[in-house]
């Protein structure tokens, strides 16, 4: 059972906060849970998702600069609270349009709505978006403008949508649609670590199948993969039957309206990547010299497209002078400097080169930066996964079925 729920700025601001429960939790606990985060080094993303505190138990979800900060002083799952902070960000996501700390602000009224929907008395009750788009009215200017006009501020309406009470209860009832398509997609991100000699230490990939279906009726569907074995810790969004993957590895769903997550998945252990980061720092009386090459390691059979190496440079270093052959590099306020190099070019392997000026009294460099890679490659899965079929059953005519795919690079980092 959550007792309450706390929305707090990546500085440590409390925006927002729900009480769930009868039993008041006191904001002191976002003071304690910020030093905590701060004593930590300071960086939200890197928290543990459960934190247990002298006076409770703490759930946190970093998501776009927004703290989600739930509690409780009593025994419960734990996955059960941070899979309902992970609705909460979906669904603001879904019906402000984006999340940050100004949407937010201006729309507290539909969040607060929308914690009411979500929680009672500190247990989830409805989490599915196409229920609560029935029941709380999106923003608009024009519900804006009326309700400065007419006072009125609640968006809730006053009738009780059909698929509550419906056993698919993600989906409209006697749903009527022009268009009859349905699209799936495998998007990828691949997370992987180097050592200082250039070692692969870590790769793997996280992806997820979205859906975007415009189905009328209540269509069937039954998705296969062609090597469901490279699967592992896959999440299932609840309209998929689990029996037939545990027996057969096969997707039978019967789909809500519109996009969402159909599944989520890890492939361990990969070998290869596609492109390589090779840097080079040697240091000599006060200054370092670095060098820092890019190119094609495997090619993927598809155009590897925006192409970043970021890098923190040392807080020893007084001044930087960096140049590249191919791309433009930008040495921001905070000492980051970022590469964008874009598509790698046939004729030569874009580098970057220059001069770290250190401070006084240091001749060499004692701390060595990490570097961050980032990439997009559009119409391949590095995993290897591969849809084998889609069926449809109980459709008025046959569909549109399409198919796509998307690597892009995730926790990429190369060690120097």
């Amino acid at each position: 059972m959550l007792q309450c729920i706390f929305f707090l700025s990546d500085s440590g601001e409390v925006m927002l906060e729900k009480q769930m429960t009868g039993h008041r939790v006191d904001r002191s606990i976002c003071a304690w849970f910020w030093d905590y985060v701060l004593s930590q080094g300071g960086d939200p993303s890197k928290i543990l998702p459960v934190i247990a505190s002298p006076t409770h138990y703490l759930f946190q979800l970093f998501r776009d600069g927004i703290i989600f900060l739930a509690c409780t002083q009593v025994e419960m799952p734990p996955l059960m609270g941070i899979e309902f902070l992970c609705r909460v960000a979906d669904v603001l996501t879904d019906y402000l349009g984006g999340l940050n700390e100004d949407l937010i602000k201006d729309n507290f009224i539909i969040v607060y709505e929308l914690l009411d929907e979500m929680m009672d008395n500190g247990f989830p009750l409805t989490t599915e978006p196409n229920i609560l788009r029935e029941m709380i009215t999106l923003p608009n200017i024009v519900s804006k403008m009326l309700s400065v006009v007419t006072g009125k501020n609640s968006n809730v309406s006053t009738r009780l949508p059909d698929a509550t009470a419906s056993c698919i209860p993600w989906r409209k009832t006697n749903m009527k649609l022009a268009s009859n398509e349905v699209y799936v997609n495998l998007v990828e991100e691949m997370d992987a670590v180097f050592s200082r000699d250039g070692a692969l230490v870590k790769c793997e990939i996280y992806g997820e199948v979205q859906v975007d279906s415009h189905l009328p009726g209540l269509p069937d569907l039954t998705l296969s993969f062609s090597n469901p074995s490279i699967l592992n810790d896959m999440r299932f969004h609840p309209c998929v039957r689990f029996r037939p993957w545990e027996s057969d590895q096969i997707l039978s769903f019967v789909p809500p309206d519109g996009e969402f997550k159909l599944m989520t998945y890890r492939v361990k252990k990969l070998k290869s990547t596609p492109i390589y980061v090779k840097p080079q720092l040697t240091s000599d009386t006060g200054n370092c010299h670095i060098n820092v090459l890019v190119g094609v390691r495997n090619d993927p059979g598809k155009t590897i497209d925006s192409i970043t190496v970021q890098f923190q440079l040392p807080f020893c270093v007084a001044s930087a002078n960096l140049t590249s052959n191919h791309g433009t590099v930008n040495i921001l306020a905070d000492k980051t400097c970022s590469w964008s190099i874009g598509q790698i070019p046939k004729d030569k392997s874009p580098s970057l080169s220059g001069n770290l000026v250190l401070e006084t009294g240091l001749d060499r460099l004692h701390v060595f930066p990490v570097f961050q890679v980032g990439f997009k490659i559009m119409g391949v899965a590095l995993s290897g996964l591969q849809i084998h079929k889609l069926d449809i059953k109980n459709a008025p005519s046959q569909p549109y079925k399409g198919f796509r795919a998307l690597t892009q690079a995730g926790e990429y980092e190369v060690r120097s």
